[in-house]
C-alpha cells in the first residue's frame, strides 16, 4: 500500500473522531472556542513531532522561502474559516449531515487545483472526484432548488467549510513542495508553523471578545487535550498524504471519512442511519475503487 494512502487513512480515522468531539465539546462552549481548543491544545503535539523528525532528519536545514510563508499563511486563514464554518454546520444539522456538506471540498479542490494550481488529473480521477461528491451529498438529502441555496443555513456554512478546507488543501501542498526537504520533515514544517499562526489568531479573538470562554477550556483541559492530539494526529496524516500525492486525489479518498462518520453517528450518538445515507456509503465505495484504478 502507498504511503499517502495510509496516511490518508489515518486524517480520516483521526479526523472523525476530534470532529464528534468537537460537535460534543461545542454544546458548552462558543464556536470560536471550540476551534481555539484544537489549535492551543494541539500546538504542543506539533512541536514535538516536528523535533522528533528533525532529530531524526538531521542532515537536512529547514529554510522558509516566500513561498512558504505566503501558501502557509493563506492555508492557515483558510483552515480557520473552515473549521468555525464546519462546527457551526454540525450544530444545525445532524453530526453525518454536517460533515457530509463540508465534503464538497474534494471537488472544489479538483476543480480549484485545475484552474489555479496546475493539478490536473486524468478522465478517471475526476469521475472518482465527481461520484465520491456525489454519494454524501445524495446522503445528506441535498436539494437543488434556488430556495434551498438561498435559505437553507446548513447548506452555506458546508459548502463554505468545503471551500475553505479546499483552498487550505492547495496552499499545503504548494507550502510543502516549496521546501527541499524530505517530504515527511516539510509536512510537519507547514503544519507546525500552520498551528502556530492559528494559535495565536484564534487566542488574540477569544481573549478580546469571549475571555469567559478560556475558563470553560480550561475546566474541560482533558477533553481539549484529546481534542489538540487528535487534530494533530488526523493533520499529520492530511498534510503528508497531501506532501505525497495530488491534494484532489487524497481529499478523494478521504471520503471514506464519511463511512467512519455514519459508524459514529449510529453508534456514539445513537443517531438514525437513513436509506439514503446507505446509498452514499455506496458511491462512496465506488468512487474509491475508481480512485485505485486511477493511481
Amino acid at each position: 500500500m502507498e504511503a499517502w494512502i495510509v496516511f490518508t487513512l489515518l486524517a480520516v480515522v483521526m479526523q472523525s473522531v476530534r470532529t464528534a468531539a468537537q460537535k460534543q465539546i461545542a454544546q458548552s462552549i462558543s464556536v470560536l472556542a471550540a476551534t481555539l481548543a484544537r489549535y492551543l491544545f494541539g500546538l504542543p503535539f506539533a512541536v514535538l513531532y516536528f523535533l522528533v523528525l528533525k532529530n531524526f532528519y538531521q542532515g537536512e536545514a529547514v529554510t522558509g522561502n516566500a513561498v512558504f510563508y505566503r501558501a502557509a499563511i493563506l492555508a492557515a486563514i483558510s483552515q480557520i474559516f473552515a473549521t468555525v464554518f464546519l462546527i457551526k454546520a454540525l450544530t444545525l444539522r445532524n453530526f453525518a449531515v454536517g460533515t457530509a456538506l463540508a465534503k464538497t471540498e474534494a471537488l472544489l479542490t479538483a476543480i480549484l487545483g485545475a484552474v489555479f494550481f496546475s493539478a490536473v488529473l486524468s478522465v478517471t480521477a475526476y469521475l472518482s472526484v465527481l461520484v465520491g461528491v456525489a454519494g454524501v451529498l445524495v446522503a445528506s438529502s441535498w436539494k437543488l432548488s434556488l430556495r434551498d441555496l438561498t435559505e437553507n443555513e446548513s447548506i452555506k456554512y458546508g459548502v463554505g467549510a468545503g471551500l475553505g478546507f479546499a483552498l487550505a488543501s492547495l496552499w499545503i501542498r504548494e507550502a510543502s513542495l516549496s521546501l527541499d526537504v524530505s517530504r515527511l520533515l516539510s509536512a510537519s514544517a507547514v503544519l507546525l508553523f500552520m498551528v502556530s499562526i492559528q494559535t495565536v489568531i484564534c487566542l488574540l479573538y477569544v481573549l478580546l471578545s469571549e475571555r469567559d470562554q478560556l475558563f470553560l477550556l480550561m475546566i474541560r483541559w482533558k477533553s481539549c487535550m484529546f481534542i489538540g492530539f487528535t487534530s494533530l494526529a488526523g493533520s499529520v496524516g492530511w498534510f503528508t498524504a497531501m506532501s505525497l500525492q495530488d491534494a484532489a486525489l487524497v481529499k478523494t479518498l478521504g471520503q471514506t471519512e464519511f463511512v467512519v462518520t455514519l459508524l459514529i453517528t449510529y453508534f456514539y450518538f445513537g443517531e438514525r442511519i437513513t436509506l439514503k445515507e446507505c446509498l452514499g456509503i455506496v458511491l462512496v465505495a465506488i468512487s474509491v475503487i475508481l480512485l485505485i484504478a486511477a493511481t
